[in-house]
C-alpha cells in the first residue's frame, strides 16, 4: 500500500495503512509543555509546534514530546517512536495505528491550537 499525504485541518500528514508520519517543530526548554497549533518552516512545509520543557540531553526531549502527544490524543506511547531527527528540533514521528483515528485527533490540533 502506498502513502498519501492529506491536508488535515491546517495541518499535513502522511500516512500509509499501518499509521501516520507527522512533522513536528520542538521547542525544548520553554516555560510549560504545549502543543502550540501548526507553523510553517522557512521552506513552507507545516509542522506541528511543541513547546516541552525538558532539555534536549539524552533523549528526555523526545520522551516528554511522546508522553505529551499520547497524552493529549489518548493513544498509548507505545504507538510513537522518533523517525527521523531524534537529535534535532524538527523531527518526523510516526504514529502507530488506525489512520483515520489519528488523523482525527491530529485535525483537533487546528482547532485547539
Amino acid at each position: 500500500m502506498g502513502t498519501a499525504e492529506e491536508g488535515i485541518g491546517p495541518a499535513s500528514v502522511a500516512h500509509d495503512g499501518t499509521g501516520v508520519r507527522i512533522a513536528v517543530r520542538v521547542k525544548p526548554r520553554a516555560r510549560r509543555a504545549a502543543v502550540e497549533g501548526i507553523v510553517a518552516d522557512a521552506d513552507g512545509r507545516r509542522r506541528l509546534a511543541v513547546a516541552l520543557t525538558e532539555a534536549p540531553e539524552g533523549g528526555r526531549a523526545n520522551a516528554a514530546l511522546i508522553a505529551l502527544l499520547a497524552r493529549r490524543w489518548r493513544l498509548p506511547k507505545s504507538a510513537f517512536a522518533v523517525a527521523a531527527g531524534a537529535r534535532a528540533r524538527r523531527k518526523t514521528v510516526m504514529v502507530a495505528g488506525d489512520p483515520a483515528t489519528i488523523l482525527a485527533r491530529i485535525a483537533a490540533e487546528g482547532d485547539t491550537g
